[in-house]
């Protein structure tokens, strides 16, 4: 019998992001709305919107130009070998990147299988392989090095049953990004084996505090067949609230296997979200859309980090390099204060929300909290204002472990 855990982070946000008056937990590129959207384009007559199209269930794996689009943000550099060519045929829509996640790992993923996932990352990328009947060892990182991923490790961790690698790129909650040589790395690992490798890429490429000759390429750029990528709508391009993932894979038959266990579920995605996608991807639109969340980072990032090297007597980090989330460590007195106390106090007393670590990305990250800082500007700093006044007047009387 299948048995999933309770998925901690997701039940926070749903439990608190409802009341809060500054949420500086959310993880997306601060939202757009459809004038927005509209704004982007420099013809008028262009709408994202039909209001006289049939709604039909529409193309059941999404449209063709949509996926064309999409296949589109994995075109390889000018002179790469074209075997690296994603084609709409190698791109499935679905509704969400969770939902992306949940119908690949549902498909490919058996009892007894032995899955390596990178960690701290979204608890989905774990627990779903776990209720599948796989066993899931982690592949562990820490703010002490830097978040950084060991190659040798990984060697280590690989058995004859390893059926999958999972990594996320760039990194929720830490902010850490995976480089083109240990992306590389993993792939021969992979490759020895035959294992497939699954790069959640939600936050690609928000590599904001990097030039942009140092961003790591997609997995699907290093030609292995048997990498898949999920992406979705909602971080990066500021529309979380269209329900609009992918799959995309090299291998056309993971394509095809997870379109027929997908006729299951969901059967197709919404054709008013496919059109509004269809709209902020097509070339025209989602250079500006990209370039206006990588200058909204940058710009937070720097107030956020204005924010630490002010209070960095009760908080350090790792400065993140990329994505939209920073994870943050609180201490006092040499010691980690209790995170979800302080996230339940600081909301109570300020409407201020973050998300504690220990209890939704694991018992060791003791005193450490995500932060979304790719907000709207101007309530990531009343929020982290509104913080600083915390600090200063109940910070004493949140508890220790």
């Amino acid at each position: 019998m299948v048995r999933i855990v309770p998925f901690a982070v997701e039940q926070w946000m749903d439990e608190y992001e409802t009341w809060a008056k500054y949420n500086i937990a959310e993880t997306c590129s601060a939202s757009i709305s459809i004038d927005d959207l509209r704004s982007l384009s420099d013809d008028p007559s262009r709408d994202p919107l039909s209001t006289s199209t049939k709604l039909t269930y529409g193309a059941i794996r999404g449209s063709q130009t949509l996926r064309s689009h999409i296949a589109r943000l994995y075109a390889p550099p000018t002179g790469d070998d074209s075997s690296t060519t994603v084609s709409a045929e190698n791109v499935l829509i679905t509704p969400g990147a969770i939902q992306a996640n949940f119908l690949l790992l549902y498909t490919l993923i058996q009892p007894g299988d032995h899955v390596v996932c990178h960690y701290p990352t979204y608890q989905q990328l774990y627990s779903v392989p776990e209720s599948l009947g796989a066993d899931v060892s982690l592949w562990k990182t820490s703010g002490e090095d830097g978040w950084k991923l060991d190659l040798e490790e990984l060697k280590a961790m690989v058995r004859p049953s390893t059926k999958m690698i999972i990594v996320n790129n760039p990194q929720n909650p830490t902010g850490a990004f995976i480089s083109q040589e240990v992306l590389a790395g993993i792939i021969d690992i992979a490759r020895q084996s035959s294992i497939y490798v699954l790069c959640d890429e939600v936050y690609r490429p928000l590599f904001h505090s990097l030039d942009k000759t140092e961003w790591p390429p997609s997995l699907l750029s290093l030609g292995y067949d048997r990498s898949i990528v999920t992406g979705s709508m909602s971080k990066v391009f500021s529309l979380a609230g269209i329900r609009l993932g992918w799959i995309a894979s090299l291998h056309r038959s993971i394509i095809e296997d997870c379109a027929a266990a997908r006729d299951y579920t969901t059967i197709s995605v919404s054709q008013v979200d496919d059109r509004i996608a269809t709209f902020a991807l097509d070339p025209l639109h989602a250079g500006k859309l990209l370039d206006r969340n990588l200058q909204l980072a940058k710009r937070n990032l720097g107030i956020l980090k204005g924010f630490i090297d002010a209070h960095r007597d009760t908080c350090d980090w790792v400065v993140p390099r990329a994505g939209t989330t920073a994870f943050i460590r609180f201490s006092r007195d040499g010691r980690p204060v209790d995170d979800v106390a302080l996230c339940q106090m600081l909301q109570d007393s300020k409407g201020v929300m973050l998300v504690p670590g220990r209890r939704c990305f694991g018992e060791e990250f003791k005193g450490y909290v995500r932060i979304g800082y790719v907000a709207e500007t101007e309530v990531l700093e009343t929020g982290l204002r509104e913080l600083g006044e915390f600090l200063k007047a109940e910070y004493a009387s949140v508890p220790l472990i």
